[in-house]
């Protein structure tokens, strides 16, 4: 405990720095993850053979171990954190397309006929209809994908992008028991934390999308 407690105090802000990079990293791929896979599985969810081509080629790709897909990088990215964003946004692709493009095609085909019959527009059926009824889908696999993007930014600290694998794989290079327990104890408040802030997007974006 004592070693704990004076690890902590003294190295703090390098505690403070590997969690806000860390952030900075899971973040920015969310965010990109997220615009592209909506973009894909809009423009492909009518098209069953294009989806599932799509998803095959993301499957086997995320088949890959992420260290190796690091190293594959490297010679056209370099080190940094732009290898490590490049990375994981074409891991979460497989996890989000799938649960995207599950989402709107589990909608009823009664229900969009029904909704056209009233006179509405694609556009208006997409956002009115179809989209509400395919969140529950598509917040599970955005659910998944904070997770892996979480545990698989850990390994973007041997790329040169920081985060809080620099503690971990420290604490594991120099069995420093003390580093190891803040880098897991980090990344699964990481984890707890993003979740509940999702959770509530997820509520306030249901009631915008049922009040319209």
């Amino acid at each position: 405990m004592t070693r704990f407690i004076t690890y902590t105090t003294r190295h703090y802000d390098k505690l403070i720095q590997a969690v806000l990079e860390h952030f900075e990293i899971v973040g920015l791929t969310l965010v990109i993850s997220i615009a592209l896979a909506f973009m894909i599985a809009m423009l492909v969810m009518e098209h069953k053979r294009i989806t599932a081509w799509i998803t095959r080629v993301f499957s086997m790709i995320y088949a890959i171990p992420s260290l190796a897909l690091f190293a594959l990088l490297l010679p056209v990215t370099g080190l940094g954190m732009q290898t490590a964003v490049l990375v994981l946004v074409i891991y979460n692709q497989f996890i989000l397309i799938q649960s995207f493009t599950d989402g709107f095609t589990s909608v009823d085909a009664g229900v969009l006929e029904a909704a056209a019959g009233m006179g509405m527009t694609k556009g208006q059926i997409f956002r009115k209809v179809r989209l509400p009824l395919a969140l529950d889908t598509m917040i599970a696999g955005v659910h998944i994908s904070i997770i892996s993007t979480i545990g698989i930014a850990t390994i973007a600290s041997t790329v040169g992008a920081g985060g809080l694998g620099t503690i971990l794989f420290d604490g594991m290079r120099t069995q420093n028991v003390v580093k190891i327990v803040w880098g897991t104890f980090l990344s699964v408040v990481m984890v707890l934390g993003v979740n509940g802030i999702l959770k509530l997007i997820e509520k306030r974006l249901k009631k915008k999308l049922y009040q319209e």
